[in-house]
């Protein structure tokens, strides 16, 4: 890919699309092309038709979504599905219109079946039924997938859709009511440590199994692929391990340094038993995952002491 490419990363602000450009930028890509809400709605399609027709980018890398944990998807799952059908039909089809060569969709782990076998590979796609506390999200990105699938097909375009596995690092989300699991854990062992509270609860049994991808790894091989001209295809992001729950939280405790009892609430939701990406199918072209699981937990919360450790500290002093 030539490094005066214009590529435009949808969603820039949010922990994937920052990872997009602090990749792409520390490797010598500098017409990159940013947008935030308030300058475009990607919810508008006429906005977002006549944004690209402007700025006809080479590339357009859409990590633009709504994202969140099982409490936010289980209690907004409208919210899920509308946002992410309208970012993604508008920017895929108006990307098209815009005569756009070359798109990458970013999906999530959560649109295999519940109940796969493990280690999930690409074409088990609608294999059996989704996970039922996020099926809204995983509906709407098996649409885009699809959609992508379809331009390629149709208009012969070269549209990648990647499915990285769940994703932890820097601009995370750390809303204790609306994140996912390794930020919500950063943000309640910080909070036990400076309270010295003797418990820390966390949601569900402890025993579903989780692999967690540092997401500069994924933005990693997000470039990988593009300067190999993949122009095709679904591809799992992972690092191929997977942890319990329970494991996950005594690492995150212990790298923050919370020294209470963990309790596990099984009042709460598991979610799906096991997700464990193959991904053999980046391997065997020559990409592996680089961040281990205890380096990335000591950055990400290092991030989250440089946005929120100061006045957490503060507000227990």
């Amino acid at each position: 890919m030539d490094k005066d490419a214009r590529i435009y990363i949808a969603g820039h602000r949010g922990m994937v699309g920052s990872a997009l450009v602090r990749e792409l930028d520390a490797n010598g890509y500098r017409n990159l092309v940013v947008r935030t809400h308030a300058e475009l709605d990607l919810t508008d399609q006429h906005a977002v038709s006549r944004f690209l027709d402007d700025v006809r980018p080479d590339v357009v890398l859409l990590a633009a979504a709504r994202v969140g944990g099982i409490l936010a998807n289980a209690s907004q799952p409208a919210r899920f599905i509308y946002e992410n059908l309208a970012i993604e039909s508008n920017v895929i089809h108006a990307a098209y219109r815009a005569n756009v060569d070359r798109l990458v969709f970013f999906g999530s782990s959560c649109i295999y079946p519940k109940l796969c076998p493990q280690p999930i590979r690409e074409e088990y796609l609608l294999s059996s039924a989704l996970e039922p506390t996020n099926d809204a999200y995983a509906i709407a990105k098996i649409a885009g997938l699809k959609m992508c699938n379809a331009y390629n097909s149709q208009y012969g375009t070269h549209y990648v859709s990647l499915m990285p596995t769940n994703l932890y690092g820097p601009n995370d989300n750390y809303d204790p009511q609306g994140s996912h699991v390794f930020p919500a854990l950063i943000r309640k062992a910080h909070e036990a440590k400076i309270a010295g509270a003797p418990m820390l609860t966390v949601w569900g049994t402890g025993k579903p199994r989780r692999e967690f991808l540092h997401v500069d790894d994924l933005a990693n091989a997000t470039r990988f692929l593009l300067e190999r001209d993949v122009g095709e295809g679904v591809y799992n992001v992972g690092v191929g391990e997977d942890l319990s729950i329970r494991e996950l939280a005594q690492c995150i405790t212990r790298i923050v340094g919370y020294e209470g009892e963990l309790v596990f609430d099984s009042s709460k939701p598991d979610g799906t038993p096991q997700k464990l990406l193959d991904v053999s199918r980046l391997a065997e072209m020559g990409w592996r995952a680089r961040i281990g699981l205890e380096e990335g937990i000591a950055r990400t919360y290092e991030d989250f002491l440089s946005r929120y450790g100061v006045l957490e500290a503060a507000s227990h002093g």
